[in-house]
């Protein structure tokens, strides 16, 4: 998968990845061309609109978020990859830990907007084994190491160099995120950004993780 700089596009994947065989409410593969980072901008602050509307009203946090899940078990797809000290980086080390894994590349717009919220929910909920795990798109450690750096961002920060990862997960337009369970099956995915600050994003955390934490 070729990724380019910003306001370019990603290749479509082949084959399909299990998220999409299993179905999600949503489907990843359309064959349309894929959003520019500016559109997805824009999607970004209509999920954000939208979640700020519903907040209160009773409404699924799911729906209110624009969370799709699967319609039945899915694994999440293994994978090592290094950071960006070399180091390397297993799902499978994360495994009874709620994982918020995060697709991005640091000339996406939206994925710079949102990760300081990713960032606050981990620093709110580490302790209660939640961990957010960010996976960059085909740069350079010495491209994403400023960008990780002047975000202030504590949670692991991995790099898929050949785009094998992001295609397994079926990423064709970023930023995606997967929420991974503690068993290892994919929760649900947020396709493009959020608003993880939000009052509505804030108490579906704080009650899911605690509920997860009971079990």
């Amino acid at each position: 998968m070729n990724v380019e700089k910003s306001g370019r596009r990603l290749a479509s994947p082949e084959p399909r990845p299990e998220w999409e065989r299993h179905g999600g409410r949503d489907r990843v593969g359309a064959s349309a061309p894929l959003r520019l980072c500016g559109l997805l901008l824009f999607v970004s602050f209509l999920l954000s609109a939208f979640s700020s509307a519903v907040a209160g009203t009773g409404t699924d946090p799911m729906q209110a978020l624009g969370l799709q899940a699967p319609n039945e078990a899915v694994a999440a797809p293994e994978f090592s990859l290094s950071d960006l000290a070399g180091k390397k980086v297993q799902l499978k080390a994360f495994r009874g830990k709620l994982v918020l894994l995060n697709f991005f590349a640091t000339w996406c717009g939206p994925c710079r907007e949102e990760m300081p919220g990713m960032e606050r929910l981990f620093r709110a909920h580490q302790d209660k084994g939640f961990v957010v795990l960010a996976v960059n798109v085909q740069e350079s450690a010495k491209t994403v190491r400023p960008f990780v750096q002047q975000l202030k961002l504590s949670f692991p920060t991995a790099l898929d160099a050949e785009g094998s990862v992001s295609r397994d997960y079926g990423v064709r337009a970023l930023p995606v995120s997967f929420l991974i369970g503690r068993d290892g099956n994919i929760l649900w995915r947020a396709i493009g950004g959020r608003d993880w600050e939000s009052a509505q994003a804030r108490r579906y955390f704080a009650q899911f993780v605690a509920e997860q934490e009971k079990r």
